[in-house]
């Protein structure tokens, strides 16, 4: 194990960690802070203690050579101990910054942010400060596209590296980017990110949002977290053309963006490989029509355009695994609600910032059982599973079936752990927390409803989520392989 270049590496994004604090903090004092208030002071003790962890990092990793190896190890290692680490060191301005704020309350909403869960303690923001509300919007913008990925497109001199590192990150592959340098390829895939968060930005306040709340959605819309400056969420505004806006801007953030890259530069055979990308929309579509139909079935106010509208908003919310809500959705029929709960599984597009298994691997699933019924009844016929344009290997099928099987296992086995640490919830309780934090959605059914928030929950249980949170965010595998110490000692 090469420790040299992993500490190089953490203090790189321990540097941008804490920079991104710095600028929390002076917007906090640019919009009227004053400068001895307790959220203030807050981030200056939580700047110098990262900072002066970057530093220390960085000058036991000066005896490093350009030269030196990097293998997947240190890249699986880099990636857990880097969402493991700034998760805590996140946590630090809400702890110093909010009186009555306990570690584990903060180190639960600052995971929930990087991981772009959007679940949140905080059950009133009015006593959130500007440099708080900055924070949390940055924290999920940050964590939309990965800390890692940030840093990557920077790093020229990890070479191959690069590629590991992107790979393991991203849902998207090395293998992606076929023109030119992986640090190209994902400066591209930045550029565009920035430049979608200052259009969202630009489209809410035009649609009626405040600068400030349109700063902050944008950022949490982009990143498909669901962070809001309200308790009400979306509902606070009431506004359709702010929804409209939101929705837009939901469904481009859980679409590939390698795609929509591709589209832009004027690829002509990208429309062809868009079968995954066609699925998600058309299954958006299908599902806000039986949810309007269903709500409509039971609310006088939803036979009218209302209900269309708060179907669509809601669907789009829980696909992208956004979180968003413009009303309480635990209200609804049964029908509505288990749509709903099917959705926050599935997720959006590989390559994009939503949660979820992600559509592809849904789409692989059923092609695979598909291809085993066929075979029972003609053993003989030789079937090759495709998608779209592409030959998929038994292989590569069989991985994605095994990731099912794992994440439904973590799943079934989170609810029994949280049976032990919540003997108060429900079943239903119970499945929606583990799925609303394995999945990074935000918000769920019943106990933990789109009115309602985390706080409740003790100290053990919300320790467990964050983690949950972290091993959806990070697919698993990057997070798992920390704990089994025969893996990266003997492999590369």
């Amino acid at each position: 194990m090469n420790i040299k270049i992993i500490q190089k590496l953490l203090s790189l994004v321990y540097f941008a960690l804490a920079s991104a604090l710095l600028l929390c903090m002076f917007g906090g004092l640019w919009l009227g802070e004053p400068f001895d208030s307790q959220s203030i002071k807050g981030f200056i003790k939580s700047i110098l203690i990262v900072f002066i962890i970057a530093i220390a990092l960085r000058q036991c990793s000066r005896t490093h050579s350009k030269q030196s190896s990097f293998f997947r190890r240190e890249a699986l290692c880099t990636i857990g101990l880097s969402w493991l680490s700034t998760s805590l060191f996140g946590a630090l301005p809400f702890y110093f910054g909010i009186e009555n704020c306990s570690l584990v309350d903060a180190v639960f909403e600052s995971t929930s942010g990087l991981t772009t869960t959007g679940a949140t303690i905080f059950s009133d923001f009015s006593d959130l400060s500007y440099s708080m509300f900055l924070w949390r919007s940055l924290s999920q913008w940050i964590g939309g596209l990965g800390v890692l990925v940030f840093f990557v497109a920077i790093l020229t001199s990890l070479g191959a590296g690069a590629k590991i590192l992107f790979s393991n990150e991203s849902s998207a592959t090395a293998s992606d980017f076929e023109q030119g340098r992986i640090q190209d390829g994902v400066i591209k895939l930045l550029v565009f990110y920035l430049s979608l968060t200052v259009l969202c930005f630009f489209a809410y306040k035009l649609a009626g949002m405040n600068w400030f709340d349109a700063v902050n959605h944008a950022m949490t819309t982009i990143a498909t977290g669901g962070y809001s400056t309200h308790s009400e969420s979306f509902a606070y505004f009431n506004n359709l053309k702010i929804e409209l806006v939101s929705v837009f801007f939901m469904l481009i953030s859980a679409t590939t963006f390698i795609f929509l890259i591709r589209i832009l530069e004027g690829s002509k055979d990208v429309l062809k490989k868009g079968a995954e990308i066609y699925a998600f929309y058309i299954l958006t579509i299908v599902s806000t029509s039986l949810i309007a139909f269903s709500i409509s079935q039971t609310t006088i106010e939803a036979t009218n355009f209302n209900g269309l509208r708060h179907a669509l908003f809601q669907t789009v919310s829980i696909i992208t695994t956004t979180g968003y809500s413009t009303g309480n959705y635990d209200l609804w029929t049964p029908l509505a609600k288990i749509i709903l709960m099917f959705l926050m599984v599935m997720g959006g597009c590989s390559g994009s910032t939503s949660g979820g298994l992600k559509i592809i691997r849904v789409i692989i699933a059923f092609k695979a059982i598909f291809k085993t019924i066929v075979q029972t009844y003609r053993p003989n016929k030789t079937i090759i599973t495709r998608f779209g344009t592409k030959t998929l290997s038994d292989t590569f099928v069989h991985n994605i079936l095994l990731y099912i099987l794992f994440i439904f296992t973590i799943q079934g086995m989170s609810v029994i752990v949280l049976s032990f640490l919540e003997p108060s919830l429900n079943l239903i309780s119970l499945f929606s927390v583990a799925q609303s934090s394995l999945y990074n959605i935000g918000p769920g059914f019943d106990a933990i409803g789109p009115t309602q928030d985390f706080g409740f929950l003790n100290a053990q249980t919300k320790l467990f989520l964050s983690f949950l949170m972290i091993l959806g965010r990070l697919e698993i595998y990057a997070l798992i392989v920390l704990f089994i110490p025969n893996i990266w000692k003997r492999y590369s």
